[in-house]
């Protein structure tokens, strides 16, 4: 495959998004999505699937909030396969993990996440805080320790070499959305010229996750203590864990209206989401671009069922 030589004539009004796997990209576009991967010998490799929404079957599931937490599910779904190929062709003498191994693994990432961005914030407002009763100030706190945490875990685990180079293509991934939706023609040198920050990312939607729940909470918290006039730790997350697929729908809004929108109010909103890109996405190298085009271009090509 020659730099520069790919070419999409589809319009650019077409929604793209991705995500970064190892040694490659996986593009999406509505009713298809590519992975793009390089294996050690640099050939690349891509695999397209078909793919249909559950939001384009099921009026229930296409209603505001329940979009998007049908959408997480199926980013997340669609994430682990594009993985799981991604290692197969990138690292082919790794031995693959037993399912039992995967189930821990998984597992354990879960507990992980809980812990660090749960237990933990909490844990410590209640501890270092007298604000157990208070339930706005009590979330405010806590959502800024999860946050912090967020921000902590991001810069420990991009200094390790494997997560750099996965950033890379994330960055990879961006430029080349970003060409392809500005109309120019799609090649390296183009998409080379665009920023790594794209304000549809995952790491921008998370962030507004992370700020939907304090709100969110608050109002749950509030709910409890008026109820049953305490509440704890246990109490929290009883009530809070279960609401997360809810707090994810909000940010799916959120992330959506915003992207469209340029008013002042959320161009403040995506800004912290942008600059927490500067972290999540690093410059790529015209390699890793060339892996993002083949994949992009695979997701739109018409006649390539």
């Amino acid at each position: 495959m020659k730099k520069g030589l790919l070419i999409i004539t589809m319009k650019p009004s077409i929604l793209v998004g991705g995500q970064a796997v190892i040694e490659g990209v996986m593009m999406r576009v509505p009713g298809s999505y590519a992975t793009a991967v390089r294996d050690p010998n640099g050939k690349i490799h891509i695999q397209k699937e078909d793919f249909k929404s559950i939001t384009e079957s099921s009026s229930f599931w296409r209603r505001p909030i329940f979009r998007g937490m049908a959408s997480l599910y199926e980013s997340m779904k669609m994430g682990m396969k594009t993985l799981n190929y991604s290692a197969d062709i990138a690292m082919p003498d790794e031995e693959p993990q037993s399912k039992f191994a995967e189930l821990f693994s998984t597992i354990f990432a879960i507990s992980l996440a809980v812990f660090l961005f749960m237990i933990a914030p909490m844990w410590m407002t209640t501890k270092v805080m007298d604000l157990e009763k208070e339930a706005f100030w009590f979330n405010l706190v806590s959502g800024g320790f999860r946050i912090a945490f967020f921000i902590l875990y991001l810069l420990i685990i991009s200094m390790l070499s494997d997560v750099r180079r996965l950033f890379q293509y994330h960055g990879a991934e961006h430029r080349v959305v970003y060409n392809f939706e500005s109309g120019k023609k799609v090649n390296i040198k183009n998409a080379q010229s665009f920023p790594t920050q794209h304000p549809r990312c995952g790491t921008s939607f998370l962030f507004i996750v992370l700020l939907s729940a304090i709100l969110v909470f608050a109002i749950v918290d509030t709910a409890v203590i008026n109820i049953f006039g305490t509440i704890s730790l246990p109490m929290r997350l009883l009530f809070h864990l279960p609401l997360v697929p809810l707090v994810s729908g909000i940010g799916y809004e959120l992330i959506k209206v915003s992207s469209r929108n340029n008013s002042l109010g959320f161009r403040i909103l995506k800004k912290p989401g942008l600059w927490l890109q500067n972290i999540t996405t690093k410059k790529p190298e015209d390699e890793m671009v060339e892996v993002a085009l083949a994949a992009i271009n695979e997701s739109i090509r018409l006649d390539s069922k």
